[in-house]
């Protein structure tokens, strides 16, 4: 079996030069970052009751699947933690090393799926942030993904709930009428409910801690943790 979309694989490779152009075809995806930044280190940080605030994931390995250019997996890094970080796109893995380089990052960059890393240790932390609506098998790839998790460990999730709402903003809103995403990004067919996360998520040894709505302010600008889960969500995991 393969977690990977070959489909999905072609279409990200296809625009992967524009990963770290800001105002590019990732612009959502930069907007997007400082939320998830903070969400993800605080999260941590409470989980694992640490104290240090100068790098504050300094003693945390942490797995970035589906990392893409690198948007996470260089801000993670810069807060300390041991970063590898996998794509099934080599060209996505690409751009994400040559970027990593120019800034002076350390971070393990491999051209690979959950299920064909070919690494002998396991991590403190696991993202799967918005991948999991990109997957060929859902419960195959959280399956393989948790094999790479601690005990205790944690993962994050974020992904696009399957609702009306979600088709009407996610896809309609943005990539036809306010065109933030190219045409095609996302299928909604794929998208994927908090109760059927949590399902397969449980049957793999995950935990649930929290899942919480992220939602756009359009007064402010900006992306919020809120209670609306109905377009997109993030759920955090603890192995057990």
């Amino acid at each position: 079996m393969s977690s990977i979309n070959k489909k999905e694989i072609e279409k990200f490779s296809k625009i992967a030069d524009e990963w770290w152009d800001i105002e590019g075809k990732f612009k959502p995806l930069h907007k997007f970052n400082p939320l998830r930044i903070k969400y993800i280190k605080d999260s941590v940080i409470a989980h694992f009751k640490i104290n240090s605030k100068l790098q504050p994931l300094k003693n945390i390995e942490l797995l970035d699947i589906g990392c893409g250019g690198g948007l996470l997996s260089e801000p993670m890094c810069r807060l300390g933690a041991t970063v590898t970080a996998i794509d099934a796109s080599q060209k996505n893995i690409d751009v994400a090393s040559y970027h990593s380089k120019k800034n002076n990052l350390k971070i393990n960059y491999l051209c690979s799926s959950p299920e064909k890393i070919n690494i002998n240790k396991k991590f403190d932390v696991i993202l799967n942030m918005e991948i999991v609506e990109h997957v060929n098998d859902l419960n195959f790839f959280l399956k393989k993904s948790t094999l790479l998790l601690k005990k205790n460990g944690l993962m994050f999730v974020a992904t696009l709930n399957k609702t009306l709402k979600s088709y009407m903003f996610a896809i309609i809103g943005a990539e036809y009428i306010l065109n933030w995403l190219p045409i095609g990004t996302h299928d909604w067919n794929k998208f994927v409910k908090p109760k059927d996360l949590i399902f397969i998520a449980k049957k793999n040894n995950l935990k649930l801690i929290k899942t919480e709505g992220v939602s756009f302010n359009v007064l402010k600008n900006e992306w919020l943790i809120s209670n609306d889960e109905s377009v997109n969500y993030i759920s955090k995991f603890k192995k057990v």
